[in-house]
């Protein structure tokens, strides 16, 4: 069973519907006991970083969600999911995130580029991720593929051979991680048509 981690923030049923479009079951969990029984674990999510740690440490997710990391299962982090993992986020402060993949979460800062007055904050549509070798999730994609993106902010891991896909908004952000059975995304697979829903039944598949 794959289970999507409701924590109260993100529309989920846009992603266990994608799933359901691949052929794939997917239910979404709100108890910890549930993240245990599952076979496969996705965190998605929108918002503001502080917000849903705290929605994670109310409903008792916060340990539930890092063992499953660590299980070995499949695991896959969307958007707010994706910064979620990282040790720390300054959005809006300083908070420590779940800390299952080491590195921090910033704001774009366009301040020193020459167009950087023409760059809108959030960086929201559609945009080329290249990668440079193959990983399960982008089996049978081919690099430079467009997904749909909507952030202000992205994440920038301590050990960069962790990053697998690579944005160019501006400059050079990480759009994918890849570490083991752990995969996340700051695009958006459910959003992201074709190329997306290929993406989820890869997952589905692992």
């Amino acid at each position: 069973m794959i289970a999507i981690v409701d924590y109260g923030m993100g529309n989920l049923r846009s992603v266990q519907k994608a799933f359901e479009h691949v052929g794939a079951s997917a239910q979404i969990v709100t108890r910890p006991e549930q993240l245990a029984d599952a076979t496969k674990v996705v965190l998605p999510g929108v918002g503001a970083f502080r917000d849903a740690m705290i929605h994670l440490q109310e409903r008792g997710l916060v340990e539930p969600v890092v063992e499953a990391a660590r299980s070995g299962r499949p695991f896959l982090g969307i958007c707010l999911g994706l910064q979620l993992i990282f040790d720390v986020s300054y959005e809006d402060g300083e908070f420590r995130g779940l800390g299952i993949v080491p590195g921090r979460v910033v704001r774009f800062d366009f301040s020193r580029l020459p167009q950087g007055r023409e760059l809108k904050v959030p960086h929201m549509g559609w945009n080329q991720v290249q990668w440079n070798r193959t990983c399960p999730l982008t089996q049978g994609l081919t690099t430079g593929r467009h997904f749909y993106f909507v952030h202000s902010y992205y994440v920038e891991p301590a050990d960069p051979s962790v990053s697998y896909g690579m944005c160019n908004y501006g400059y050079d952000f990480t759009a994918m991680i890849w570490r083991d059975n752990l995969y996340a995304t700051q695009f958006h697979p459910e959003k992201s048509q074709k190329v997306g829903l290929a993406m989820l039944k890869n997952f589905a598949a692992l």
